[in-house]
């Protein structure tokens, strides 16, 4: 299985009373989120399921993408690695799964898949950290595919 988890693109800081839902991207942000989208249009195979947090920022980087999205209120800011792991279903998942939400649960994810750690690993605004699970000799093997961040393209 295939697991890419893409942290939103830079946003614009909460003015006051505003809901952290509500924070939209920036024009770098806008920018980040477009090439960053172009190069997965690229990759990602056929019947990828792409899930998204509900907070606008999450919302706006994924739409760059042009596909179908589906909204998962457990990737809001404050989720937790499980809720994450759970809605993408891994390691069954037989799709490619693309997860468009936060940090630091990403981070999380990504150094508990990897490493085994509950360590908050930075992922950057805009990135993309490609995981892959396979069975070796009835071992689950998790391997980092690519990690990519928009001002390498």
């Amino acid at each position: 299985m295939d697991l890419i988890l893409w942290r939103h693109a830079e946003a614009f800081e909460a003015r006051e009373g505003q809901d952290d839902l509500d924070r939209p991207l920036t024009p770098k942000g806008e920018r980040q989120a477009a090439r960053m989208a172009q190069w997965l249009a690229r990759q990602l195979p056929a019947g990828a399921r792409v899930l998204v947090s509900p907070a606008r920022r999450a919302q706006q980087t994924a739409q760059a993408l042009e596909g179908r999205l589906r909204t998962v209120p457990a990737l809001a800011p404050g989720g937790g690695v499980d809720e994450l792991l759970h809605a993408a279903r891994w390691p069954d998942a037989r799709e490619p799964v693309l997860v468009v939400g936060h940090q630091p649960t990403l981070g999380l994810a990504a150094a508990r898949l990897l490493a085994g750690s509950d360590a908050a690993w930075a992922v950057r605004k805009g990135a993309v950290w490609w995981l892959r699970a396979r069975e070796r000799d009835g071992v689950r093997q998790v391997t980092l595919h690519a990690v990519l961040a928009p001002g390498m393209l």
